[in-house]
């Protein structure tokens, strides 16, 4: 007997959340259902795929070399639906993006406004997330980074540069005296991110700068950024949220310019999606414009 597609979206729910209730929510059945279900695919197929432990249900050999095929037609049946929906031109559907809530909350907004104007046939979802975004478990159908992951079978591109800068409150300027080299830094009362919770090296700045002690912290930039404007201490924020905020001001701006990068992530197999594949090169052309544009108007 030969799997439905049907139970195979079922192995690869269970793969990704590890449970019978967590692929239930999101398909949308009974955790008993699920477990049904994996059972016909199992006995279709003549092989255990999950073996239960302490963590959750994990693949067998067999269900991880399911899961590579089951991925395949995964996506040819995304691309048939997209090719469904009518031309590429014209963007309809959904669409999510995962990205580091720095550009969720200072860029994308104002990009995604501008293509669901131009495409209102369009639903674009933005998960801002304090980490990394899981696309093998089809948390987003792309991702934005700050660094360019090098495992996995993904499609990388860079998006563009951008800056972050040291800032403080002119109230904060106002009570305390300017730093005057960076080695003032190590001193002086610093905002950033939760140690414990810096998911990718890239955003571990302080460090560089010699920065030993964070006396406010958050794993949120937007909130480090209100702490900051509020006059509670220094901290280094993206260049591009300066014209939301300001009440802040540049410091040391001729010693502390850190240069870092946005880029794009996908599954490998969404550039034969017509429909991804256009949607992506918009979003990666408003996002560079954006970027350039908040960046020259602080």
């Amino acid at each position: 007997m030969e799997p439905h597609w049907d139970d195979m979206k079922v192995f690869l729910a269970v793969a990704r959340e590890e449970s019978l209730s967590g692929a239930g929510r999101v398909l949308k059945l009974d955790p008993a259902t699920v477990g049904r279900r994996i059972a016909r695919l199992e006995q279709a197929l003549g092989a255990a795929l999950f073996v239960k432990s302490p963590q959750g249900y994990m693949l067998t050999a067999a269900g991880e070399r399911l899961l590579t095929h089951g991925e395949t037609v995964e996506t040819a049946m995304r691309s048939v639906a997209d090719a469904l929906e009518g031309p590429a031109d014209r963007l309809s559907g959904q669409v999510r993006i995962g990205a580091p809530d720095g550009c969720a909350n200072y860029v994308l907004p104002q990009v995604c406004a501008r293509i669901g104007a131009a495409h209102p046939e369009l639903d674009i979802q933005i998960v801002a997330l304090p980490r990394m975004v899981n696309l093998s478990r089809r948390e987003a159908d792309m991702a934005i980074t700050v660094s360019a992951p090098t495992a996995g079978q993904l499609l990388v591109q860079k998006i563009t540069g951008y800056k972050l800068i040291l800032v403080g409150s002119e109230l904060w300027l106002k009570d305390h005296p300017a730093p005057q080299d960076i080695g003032d830094l190590k001193t002086a009362r610093m905002i950033g991110y939760v140690p414990e919770m810096i998911f990718d090296e890239e955003l571990d700045y302080l460090s560089d700068l010699g920065v030993n002690r964070v006396a406010l912290a958050s794993n949120s930039v937007p909130v480090q950024a209100r702490l900051a404007e509020l006059g509670a201490g220094l901290s280094i924020v993206h260049a591009f949220c300066l014209p939301f905020h300001p009440g802040l001001r540049r410091v040391l701006s001729d010693q502390v310019s850190l240069d870092r990068a946005f880029y794009l992530v996908r599954h490998q197999g969404a550039e034969r999606s017509a429909r991804l594949s256009r949607f992506a090169r918009l979003l990666c052309d408003e996002v560079r414009a954006e970027v350039m544009r908040l960046e020259g108007a602080d």
